[in-house]
């Protein structure tokens, strides 16, 4: 049985315990789960390869298959973005907003940690790894729930993590897990406000309403994303080709994959042609609006390449070799665009006309926007972050990957000299 209260007071008293343990010696325990991940491949794959066998058996979508499945790579990419964990500075305790009031008070802002963290998740067994980083660093206590489609693989990966934690001489309860697939679990979660700071979901759409709806404690969302690439006029069409090709395809089950191409009416009959025999050998299929539809031949459309796009097509994140294209007349169609069916995630701007990206910057606002480059940027080991817990596309506290700072909050220091406050 778990019992979610003991979790959530070790959790509590870990993330005391971890107030007083300095730098060196959390950067040395990520240091020793670097060193485990890259010794034990063989037992962390064959654990994961159970959780694809099971959920293939139990027909999770190609997406989440993606999502879920580790590799050599992609193990190697994990452990190198938690070693530049420890090449990067600790917030914790910085000093900021120096300042000394008329009356000889001195007055800063100090940063500490948020305290206990929750992170809900589905697949993405990096998660695990990539949260306790992070959180480690920033002295944050962590309960992790991933899916019952990742028990195996979490299972293998926690084992490593507590080995590094007792190793490191820091109390194993810093990173909690809830080893059971029961969902009762998650709603009884959602209300442990006494003891958890910050949730944070890493799902789809269904997740993170559930954990808005539900949740007592402070919810960060983000992580869905329906990103675009607006192809202005004046773009350099090859390496727009190059751009879009990359955004898809290198990945295309992530949430800062491209979904939507905007081209410009003025480009439209030679850009999508040249689009389509740029996309389509790579598996590329296309959903196209009526402007779209009538720059391409007839026998794209019967051999199934191209189709029409239904009317909530461009509401979908693909998370697949599916592309929208939509042509517009100008800027203010595609901001309008935007607007109505972005999720903040990341949007970008092709064009050699630095007047019009300056535009496009003012008035996209969201959490990542691009100018002549790939969506797939969106990410906190590309961003200089090290890691990421989640990528927020809300406004408040954090926006964008959210790695070392996020995990902060921060307490005002008052330092006087016998000061009384006058009537």
């Amino acid at each position: 049985m778990v019992d979610l209260e003991k979790i959530g007071v070790q959790a509590r008293e870990a993330a005391r315990a971890l107030a007083g343990i300095p730098t060196e010696q959390k950067d040395r325990t990520i240091g020793i789960l670097v060193e485990l991940l890259r010794s034990q491949q063989t037992s962390i794959l064959e654990a994961n390869q159970m959780d694809i066998e099971q959920g293939q058996a139990d027909g999770l979508t190609p997406a989440l298959i993606d999502r879920l499945r580790l590799t050599p790579a992609r193990l190697d990419g994990i452990a190198d973005d938690l070693k530049k964990i420890t090449d990067l500075d600790d917030p914790v305790g910085q000093v900021f907003d120096q300042k000394v009031l008329a009356n000889g008070l001195k007055v800063h802002k100090q940063r500490v940690p948020l305290g206990v963290l929750a992170v809900i998740y589905e697949s993405r067994p990096n998660v695990t790894v990539d949260v306790t980083g992070l959180a480690l660093k920033t002295g944050n206590a962590v309960i992790l729930r991933g899916g019952k489609e990742t028990l195996h693989s979490n299972r293998a990966l926690l084992s490593l993590i507590h080995l590094a934690l007792i190793e490191g001489g820091i109390p194993k309860t810093v990173v909690q897990f809830i080893d059971s697939s029961d969902r009762a679990l998650v709603m009884d979660l959602l209300q442990m406000h006494d003891v958890v700071d910050m949730l944070i979901p890493r799902g789809g759409a269904g997740l993170h309403q559930f954990c808005r709806e539900n949740s007592r404690i402070p919810v960060i969302t983000g992580g869905i994303g329906i990103c675009h690439l607006y192809v202005a006029e004046s773009a350099d069409q090859g390496a727009a080709l190059k751009i879009i090709h990359n955004a898809k395809t290198q990945r295309p089950s992530v949430c800062n994959a491209l979904d939507t191409v905007l081209v410009d009416q003025a480009i439209a009959k030679s850009f999508i042609p040249a689009l389509i025999d740029h996309m389509s050998p790579a598996g590329v299929k296309f959903m196209m609006d009526a402007e779209a539809l009538i720059r391409v031949d007839e026998d794209l459309i019967a051999s199934g390449v191209v189709a029409p796009a239904g009317p909530d097509d461009f509401d979908q994140e693909w998370l697949s070799l599916v592309l929208g294209i939509k042509v517009v007349k100008n800027l203010n169609e595609v901001v309008s665009h935007i607007q109505a069916h972005s999720t903040g995630h990341s949007d970008g701007i092709l064009t050699q006309d630095n007047a019009q990206a300056e535009q496009f910057v003012q008035v996209v606002d969201s959490a990542a926007v691009y100018v002549n480059a790939s969506t797939r940027f969106t990410d906190g080991s590309q961003l200089g972050l090290g890691a990421e817990v989640a990528i927020s596309t809300q406004r408040l506290h954090a926006r964008g990957p959210m790695a070392l700072e996020a995990l902060t909050t921060y307490k005002w220091v008052i330092q006087g000299e016998n000061h009384v406050r006058p009537d």
